[in-house]
C-alpha cells in the first residue's frame, strides 16, 4: 500500500499537536480525544507511519486538525507573521540601503560551492541520532569531524545499528562522491534563480506559487512545502497555504530557500529579509518565516562586503522579533558558542535546551547553525563540520553554514580542495534546465540577478 509522506491526516495530527503546543494553544482536550480513539503518535523520523489506520481515524484526524487550527495562539502577539507587525517589533530593523555593488562572481561561486559541500557532508547521516553520528565518525578516525563521512573502517554491527541514510549513502560517502547529487537544499536556490529571472525582486508570493506548480516536481517537495503544494492543487491560495493542515509551518523549509535572497541584495539586509518573507509565507508562519529572514539578512550583509561572521549574524538578528523563540534560541546559542571551548559541550547543551522540538524544526536548527558559525569564527571547514556534527537536520544545517562561510571566504580557492574537488563543478537536479550545471555558471546567473531591480 502506498504510504504518501508528509500529507496523511493521521500522521499530521501528531505533529500538529506538538506544533500547537509550541504556539501556546491548549491542546489537552484534542489530544485526549485522539489517543482515546487509538490514534498513533507522529512518526519520529519518517514522513509517514508504516501501517494504515481505519477510515474512522483518518476522518477524525481531519476534524481534529481543523479544531486545533481554531484554538487561540498565546504566542500571537510576540510572534506575528505579518511583515509590518514583524517590523514593529524589531527596534533595530535596518534601513534600506541601495546601490551596493554586486558581489564578485568568485565570491558567489564560493557561496554556491560552500552550500553544496556542506549539504553533501550532512547527507549520509541525515535522520541519525546525535550518538550515532559521533560513533560512526569516531570509528572512521574522523572525530572531531574534519572531512567526509566514510564507511571504511566502520564495524558492521555499528553500521547496522546506525545505518547511513539509504538515499544518500550511494552518492555522499567519501568513496562514492562523483559530483553534487540532487538535494532539496540545492533545488530551492535554483527555483529562486528562476523566480528572480522571471519576476525580478518585486515578485509576489503568488508568483512563487505559480512557479512551483510549473517547475518544481511535487515529489521533490517535503514537509511544509509538500503540504502547501497540495493546498495549491486544492484551490487554497497563499498565505492560507501555510496554515491549512500544515503542522510543519515552523520547520526548516523556508530557511533553505533563503540564500538567493541574501546573495542578490548585497549590503541591504532589510530588502533581503522582505524578499525572504514573501517567499516563506507560501509555506511557513512565525518562526519558520523568521529563520528565512535571519538567514537572508545575514547573507546580504556578507554579500555587501562584510567579512566578520559575528557582525553578519548580529545583522540577521535585527530582522526578527527579539522576543520570539527563534531569536531567543539564536542569542543563547551564540553566547554559548562564545563561552565554551569544546563544541561537543555546546551541542549537548543545545540538545538539552531544545528537547521538545522535531529534528527538522527551525528553532533548534537555526540555533545550531549560528553556534557553529560563531564557534568556528567563520572558518569554512570548522563551520560545516560543526554544523553537521551537531545533528538534527544535518544536510540543511551544513548547507546554510557552508553558504555563509563560503561567501565570507570570498573565492573558490579559499575553500580547501578536499571539499570542492569531489563536486567536479557539476550539480544534479530535476529543476528546470539546470541539470549538470556548473557552480561557476550558477555564480554568473546569481551575479546577474544581483544587478536587477
Amino acid at each position: 500500500m502506498l504510504r504518501l509522506t508528509w500529507v496523511q491526516p493521521e500522521d499530521l495530527l501528531g505533529h500538529e499537536l506538538r506544533q500547537s503546543a509550541h504556539e501556546g494553544r491548549e491542546i489537552s482536550a484534542v489530544a485526549a480525544r485522539w489517543y482515546r480513539a487509538g490514534g498513533p503518535e507522529a512518526p519520529t523520523r519518517a514522513g509517514a507511519s508504516t501501517a494504515p489506520v481505519s477510515p474512522y481515524l483518518r476522518m477524525l484526524a481531519k476534524d481534529l486538525l481543523d479544531e486545533l487550527a481554531d484554538l487561540p495562539r498565546r504566542s500571537a502577539e510576540r510572534e506575528p507573521t505579518c511583515l509590518e507587525r514583524i517590523k514593529a517589533l524589531c527596534p533595530d530593523w535596518p534601513d534600506r540601503r541601495e546601490g551596493a555593488p554586486a558581489p564578485a562572481e568568485a565570491r558567489l561561486e564560493a557561496a554556491w560551492l560552500g552550500r553544496a559541500a556542506g549539504c553533501l557532508l550532512g547527507k549520509p547521516v541525515e535522520k541519525l541520532p546525535l550518538e550515532g553520528i559521533r560513533r560512526l565518525a569516531r570509528a572512521a578516525g574522523n572525530w572531531p569531524l574534519h572531512t567526509w563521512f566514510t564507511a571504511r573502517g566502520v564495524p558492521d554491527d555499528l553500521a547496522e545499528r546506525y545505518p547511513w541514510n539509504r538515499r544518500s549513502a550511494g552518492n555522499s560517502l567519501a568513496e562514492n562522491i562523483d559530483g553534487m547529487p540532487e538535494d532539496d537544499d540545492l533545488n530551492y536556490p535554483l527555483v529562486n534563480l528562476l523566480l528572480l529571472g522571471r519576476h525580478g525582486k518585486a515578485f509576489t508570493t503568488a508568483d512563487v506559487a505559480r512557479l512551483w506548480l510549473d517547475e518544481l516536481p511535487a515529489g521533490r517537495a517535503f514537509t511544509a512545502e509538500r503540504v502547501a503544494y497540495r493546498n495549491l492543487l486544492c484551490g487554497i491560495e497563499p498565505p492560507r497555504t501555510a496554515l491549512h493542515r500544515n503542522p510543519f509551518r515552523e520547520w526548516i523549509g523556508a530557511l533553505i530557500r533563503a540564500d538567493v535572497h541574501g546573495w542578490t541584495n548585497p549590503g541591504d539586509p532589510a530588502a533581503a529579509a522582505e524578499q525572504a518573507h514573501r517567499d516563506a509565507t507560501l509555506t511557513h508562519t512565525a518562526n519558520g518565516v523568521y529563520a528565512a529572514m535571519f538567514t537572508a539578512a545575514t547573507l546580504a550583509e556578507g554579500a555587501g562586503g562584510a567579512d566578520d561572521v559575528h557582525h553578519c549574524l548580529g545583522t540577521g538578528l535585527t530582522v526578527i522579533p527579539p522576543d520570539s523563540r527563534l531569536a531567543r534560541a539564536v542569542r543563547h546559542a551564540i553566547r554559548l558558542a562564545r563561552a565554551t571551548r569544546d563544541f561537543e559541550v555546546v551541542v549537548d547543551e543545545l540538545h538539552a535546551v531544545h528537547p521538545g522540538y522535531h529534528w527538522v524544526h527551525a528553532v533548534p536548527n537555526t540555533a545550531l547553525i549560528a553556534a557553529a558559525l560563531t564557534h568556528a569564527d567563520g572558518d569554512f571547514t570548522g563551520s560545516v563540520c560543526r554544523a553537521v556534527s551537531g545533528g538534527w537536520d544535518t544536510d540543511s544545517n551544513g548547507a546554510t553554514a557552508g553558504s555563509v562561510a563560503g561567501l565570507l571566504a570570498g573565492r573558490p580557492g579559499a575553500l580547501p580542495d578536499r571539499w570542492t574537488a569531489p563536486l567536479k563543478n557539476r550539480l544534479a537536479t530535476s529543476v528546470g534546465d539546470f541539470n549538470g550545471i556548473g557552480f561557476d555558471a550558477l555564480a554568473h546567473l546569481t551575479h546577474r540577478e544581483a544587478h536587477r531591480s
